[in-house]
């Protein structure tokens, strides 16, 4: 393992203007936008060459993509560099013209450079006359510099592994071979691609688009980067929305054991659902026969993997174990409880089969050893303080976990490659400001729960928090279903800028 380099600059001011958190712990209000300091004026002075992205319908001749240069570590603007693609779709009302929309769409490991053409058909036609659209594939994604660490399709594969006393040493090993592989192949690079470094990036690219400020919609993950933008660069933060929001300040280990403590509140309230349904379903009349019918199904495939052959296709001919079923209910639980209460009666119908061994297989293809690589290693090294390095503290977390979040507590709580991943070139960056943002959230939500939501609105102080009540899903605006309201109120806020005056509450 690499150690990581501890970063000195004798400057604090231009720590600042470097966009390094100086004093985190005292909240910081938008500034006058300082110029970018002179070590990086090379970055920001970047005039792009312009061309289009691509031939056929698919690429209008419109859609315009560029590369541009970044430093890997700002903290050494001369050392070595990256390549980032970025491309951009202009709006048709330049009369209405408010300035740039910058999106990311969350993974970690979620390209971005055309996100343009999908936000001109999902967007209102009110919010594209007022923003040229800029996509960008993150810095060690996609087209920008990719990371690979040559995983094989084996360590490519889910990284969704229950713990089991019987597979705890394979499944250490396993990570420690995956965080051992992207060390020797990348561990130059590693500890500089992270979250900070991609908010950074955004802000070159602000300044070679000729804006003062930006604007910002992130999903998911991508709420993290707008966040942490917001605390680097408040005085350049324009009209930010953050969808599905994280925890900016618990990014990390965290983010997994929350989405235990979440899948059993869906659990709950899947079963009370599904109860009032009996006549339909008969998987019982009350909420505890209708979570007993559950884990009877979870046992008998732990016994013998029940091959599916029911109405989901994406699960038809699998031999599901009963971990196969908590992973693969648990989302529809959120989600769609009524697919989740068909696929339980579907599985009782099912035949019992053999176990399949899992195989390791041969060499995963190019563009899924990059979007696995650069997962673990913007979640590793984000917050690599947050991930223990004893194993045996991932045992007793998941035997403990297991006890207090049967549906997926052992998942959430078993040792991923973090373990043993390198430590990062800087702390996590402590968000705590007065930018103004919108924060969105299903109260129903697989991967980033309520409770993620609203640690994110108490992380900025300024910004205003739009909960849906009953709503369900994973992102919510742009997508197919977001409640009128969502789209009613976030349309206002990027059309006009103006908040709500208060947090507020809308139904699904």
């Amino acid at each position: 393992m690499r150690t990581a380099r501890v970063l000195t600059l004798a400057s604090a001011g231009l720590l600042i203007a470097l966009g390094v958190p100086v004093a985190q712990g005292a909240m910081s209000r938008p500034a006058a936008p300082p110029d970018p300091p002179a070590a990086l004026a090379r970055y920001y002075d970047q005039r792009p060459a312009w061309h289009r992205c691509g031939s056929g319908e698919e690429y209008p001749a419109s859609y315009r993509c560029a590369t541009v240069t970044v430093p890997l570590d700002y903290a050494r603007p001369t050392g070595p560099t990256l390549r980032l693609k970025i491309s951009r779709l202009n709006t048709s009302a330049p009369g209405k013209r408010h300035g740039v929309l910058l999106t990311n769409s969350g993974g970690p490991g979620h390209r971005g450079l055309d996100d343009p053409l999908s936000m001109k058909e999902t967007l209102t036609k009110k919010v594209r006359e007022r923003y040229d659209l800029i996509g960008l594939d993150p810095r060690g994604l996609g087209a920008s510099s990719p990371l690979r660490c040559g995983l094989t399709e084996g360590e490519a594969s889910s990284d969704e592994r229950p713990y089991r006393a019987a597979t705890f040493a394979e499944d250490t090993a396993r990570a420690r071979r995956i965080a051992a592989k992207c060390v020797a192949r990348e561990g130059a690079r590693l500890p500089y691609i992270n979250t900070r470094n991609t908010a950074r990036d955004l802000d070159v690219v602000r300044g070679v688009l000729g804006e003062r400020k930006i604007s910002y919609v992130g999903w998911s993950y991508g709420t993290q980067i707008g966040a942490v933008y917001t605390q680097l660069f408040p005085g350049r933060s324009d009209r930010m929305v953050l969808d599905s929001a994280v925890d900016p300040n618990r990014f990390g280990r965290h983010s997994d054991l929350v989405m235990a403590a979440g899948s059993e509140a869906a659990f709950r309230d899947w079963s009370r659902l599904t109860a009032r349904r009996d006549g339909t379903y008969h998987l019982g009349d009350t909420p505890a026969e209708v979570r007993a019918a559950f884990w009877k199904q979870v046992a008998r495939a732990d016994r013998t993997p029940v091959l599916y052959n029911g109405s989901d296709v994406d699960h038809q001919g699998w031999a599901l174990t009963g971990a196969d079923i908590r992973a693969w209910l648990r989302v529809e639980f959120f989600n769609t409880p009524s697919d989740a209460a068909r696929h339980l009666v579907e599985l009782r119908r099912s035949a019992g089969t053999r176990p399949q061994p899992e195989s390791a297989g041969g060499r995963a293809d190019a563009a899924t050893d990059n979007i696995v690589s650069l997962h673990w290693a913007v979640t590793c090294g984000d917050n690599s303080a947050s991930w223990p390095r004893d194993p045996d503290r991932y045992r007793r977390d998941a035997v403990r976990d297991r006890v207090r979040y049967p549906l997926y507590g052992d998942f959430a709580a078993n040792i991923t490659p973090c373990a043993f991943w390198p430590r990062g070139a800087e702390a996590a960056t402590r968000v705590d400001n007065r930018v103004g943002a919108l924060v969105v959230q299903n109260q129903w939500d697989s991967q980033t729960p309520l409770s993620e939501g609203l640690a994110m609105r108490r992380a900025l102080h300024g910004a205003r928090l739009l909960k849906v009540d009953g709503g369900r899903g994973h992102a919510v605006y742009g997508f197919p279903g977001a409640p009128a309201c969502v789209t009613a109120m976030v349309d206002t806020y990027l059309t006009e800028g103006r908040l709500p005056t208060r947090d507020t509450t809308c139904r699904a």
